[in-house]
């Protein structure tokens, strides 16, 4: 899979911008604040519906306009796929694949996959509980598309049942027993909705531990610390010994009913995957407060790598971006990192100077100046 041309219209600081991309390495240089990483954050937000820089769509439309486009020609297994995304801040985005129009934005998940490495990661490791949530289930969508549905059903449902137990608690008086009816509604959905969430996760960490332990060893060139991943219940429930969907949703229920007068005091849904951590360790000691920042940047990056692979080994090759990361690393980090994606097949680079750029990872560049994107002339 590789993306052959990219579009933006009224997106960041681009008012109008057409690139045509190759398959192999491409890299965008220029100074910082010159719209480098405009381009890739477009690339990445087809693939998961997100920004791996901001948390709403407002920020990626430019100043002064009303609406962004990107729009975006992707090859896989040699047919060509053009997805066109409208981002309109306070309203429904809206899609189109191949020039017509699809039900929901959700639909073009699938069509374009990706994997997205940027300084931003270090939240990874050294961030709250949502980075690392988050980073598995933009992971479990991309892989399985059908899960943003879930995703969304359970965001939705908690939203629901939040504003329910506010407007309880905002009473201060006892639960009416037509408002406890309508609670446990939203406690079957929320039950239904996070089992699936939570086993899918688990699942996944189980087919990502093996290949993060081995990037983490080739990018650290430590072999004798341990890098692990567990998942953790915000319930207290050993995880690897219960990973089907029906298992969580009853213990989820049992929680639910177990906080039910607290969670009327507080006005808050204290029960769900939304609470949840993943516990990434060094040996025996958790990444997070003990890492060395050398040994979070490896963690992150051998997190980024395994997706790849995870990826890669469901049949298809994902466009692999790596967003001003080069400079963040030291020289031998640089060159196991130039080792391990040379074989992508495509690979889109940012990077403020050329020499922050291993030579094996030489390939097209384009240079970028004041929203102004232009190939270089090769020698």
């Amino acid at each position: 899979m590789w993306v052959q041309s990219l579009s933006l219209t009224d997106l960041r600081s681009y008012m109008q911008v057409d690139c045509t991309l190759q398959r192999g390495v491409t890299t965008f240089v220029g100074r910082n604040g010159q719209g480098k990483t405009n381009l890739v954050e477009a690339i990445g937000y087809l693939a998961t519906l997100g920004s791996h820089r901001v948390a709403t769509d407002a920020p990626l439309v430019r100043t002064g306009a009303t609406q962004g486009i990107i729009r975006c020609e992707v090859v896989n297994d040699e047919r060509v796929i053009m997805i066109e995304l409208a981002i309109n801040p306070g309203a429904a985005n809206k899609a189109r694949v191949n020039r017509s129009p699809v039900p929901k934005v959700r639909d073009v998940l699938g069509l374009l996959r990706t994997v997205l490495f940027a300084p931003e990661d270090l939240a990874l490791v050294k961030g709250d509980p949502s980075e690392r949530r988050r980073f598995l289930d933009d992971l479990l969508v991309q892989r399985t598309p059908r899960l943003a549905s879930t995703r969304s059903d359970y965001e939705r449902t908690l939203k629901q049942r939040n504003a329910l137990l506010k407007s309880s608690s905002i009473a201060r008086r006892s639960a009416s027993t037509e408002m406890l009816r309508t609670l446990e509604v939203w406690d079957e959905k929320l039950a239904e909705f996070g089992s699936e969430l939570v086993a899918a996760r688990i699942s996944l960490l189980d087919d990502l531990i093996n290949l993060g332990r081995e990037k983490y060893t080739f990018i650290s060139g430590d072999d004798e610390t341990l890098f692990g991943m567990k998942y953790v219940s915000a319930l207290g429930v050993d995880s690897p010994l219960l990973t089907d969907r029906e298992s969580w949703r009853l213990v989820i229920l049992d929680a639910i009913h177990n906080k039910r007068k607290e969670e009327l005091d507080r006005g808050l849904t204290l029960i769900g995957p939304h609470r949840d951590d993943i516990l990434l360790t060094l040996g025996q000691m958790p990444a997070k407060g003990y890492a060395s920042h050398g040994e979070s940047w490896s963690i992150a990056l051998a997190l980024r790598l395994a997706s790849f692979d995870l990826l890669r080994s469901d049949g298809v090759d994902p466009v692999l971006i790596l967003d001003d990361v080069f400079a963040e690393l030291d020289v031998s980090r640089r060159q196991r990192l130039a080792e391990q994606v040379s074989t992508a097949t495509q690979v889109l680079i940012t990077a403020a100077v050329d020499m922050d750029i291993p030579e094996s990872l030489n390939g097209v560049k384009f240079s970028v100046n004041s929203g102004t994107v232009t190939l270089q002339e090769t020698s």
